[in-house]
Parts: C-alpha cells; structure tokens; sequence
C-alpha cells in the first residue's frame, strides 16, 4: 500500500511539474496574439509575449526545484528526538 502511495504522489508533483512549466508560456503566447489582434499591434508584441512566458517558465522551474529539493532533505534527514530529562 505504501508503494501505491509513493508513486501516485510522485505522478502529482510529476503533473505539477509539467504543468507549471509549460502553461506559463502558453498563456504568456495566447495573450501576446490576443494583444496583437486587438489593439493591431506588430509582431513583436509576440516575441515580448515569447519572452516573458520563458521566463516565467525558467521561474516556475526553479521553485519546483528548490521545492522537490527541500522534500527531499527533509526526508534524508529525519533525526530523533533530542532526549531531554528536565522539562521546566
């Protein structure tokens, strides 16, 4: 059973994983042809859109990173309890 726990979490934080990498540009693109479209703007609008969206990308990238990074030390790390006898 705990097998089966394992991995359905890390099927989350791979889904997650995925997600927040690639919808930061997706939605950063759509708005960008959106903006050019409405207000008739060139095509470099696009390639500010392009740009932003890969750097939220790169962004979301890293905080997932840093956040499967600090699961994993705490649970590397898992030290006992300090044992103390006097508690007042």
């Amino acid at each position: 059973m705990k097998s089966l726990y394992d991995a359905a979490r890390h099927l989350v934080w791979l889904t997650q994983f995925g997600l927040s990498v690639v919808i930061p540009p997706v939605v950063c693109i759509i708005g960008a042809v959106w903006l050019r479209r409405q207000l008739q703007l060139g095509g470099w609008i696009v390639g500010v859109g392009v740009a932003i969206g890969v750097l939220a990308a790169v962004s979301c990238l890293r905080s997932s990173l840093q956040a499967l990074d600090r699961q994993g030390k705490t649970a590397e790390h898992k030290e006992p309890p300090s044992v103390s006898f006097n508690n007042h």
